[in-house]
């Protein structure tokens, strides 16, 4: 049985990106947390890909694995899992108005705990109105997203602003999810000698 300490949230809905999603859920795996995904129900959801093609101005779409969510927003007890990353793609943008995802996310961000964020993902925070004063790195496409929100946009591929760390796409996965792993390894020792209440 996995320890409550050890589980972290990945945020995922319907066209959540693949890269942006798989890649966190198998660093966290490889420093022993075990992570959760967390949609608006447990079903299957179908994840896409996401590239700018040469010669074009936007996304082209394609479709990627599936993913099956273990926990609905509904359930989760943000209290019992150490630290949550805001995985990219279509997704935040339909499922950032669910109360109960903004709920989760004021909680870890009111309690300090480790956050990631890329992509799209930043549109889910920015909803919950906790990025005023933040410093977050994003897809440029949902810059005025973040700074609509208060936030301020950084154009680099690892932006550690405290407990926040963010990147821009999954190209920059390689630099800034290393970052946000020590967090979590720091919030799970702390967690695991008492010092933050489960």
């Amino acid at each position: 049985m996995e320890s409550p300490v050890s589980e972290v949230l990945i945020i995922v809905g319907d066209a959540v990106e693949t890269m942006d999603t798989l890649y966190p859920i198998f660093r966290l795996q490889e420093d022993g947390f075990k992570p959760v995904v967390a949609a608006p129900d447990c079903r299957r959801y179908q994840m896409v890909l996401h590239e700018v093609p040469d010669g074009w101005d936007i996304t082209e779409e394609t479709k990627g694995y599936s993913i099956e969510a273990e926990i609905a927003f509904r359930d989760v007890k943000p209290e019992k899992y150490a630290g949550i990353f805001f995985s990219g793609g279509r997704a935040p943008e339909y499922i950032r108005d669910d109360p109960d995802l903004i709920r989760i996310t004021k909680y870890f961000f009111e309690q300090e705990k480790p956050i990631a964020s890329v992509c799209h993902g930043v549109e889910i925070p920015a909803r919950a109105d906790v990025v005023r004063g933040r410093r977050m790195a994003t897809v440029p496409k949902c810059k005025f997203d973040l700074e609509v929100c208060g936030g301020t946009f950084v154009d680099e591929a690892c932006v550690i602003d405290g407990n926040l760390v963010s990147g821009r796409t999954w190209h920059d996965h390689g630099f800034y999810l290393k970052h946000w792993i020590n967090l979590l390894i720091a919030e799970r020792d702390r967690m695991q000698s008492g010092a933050w209440p489960i």
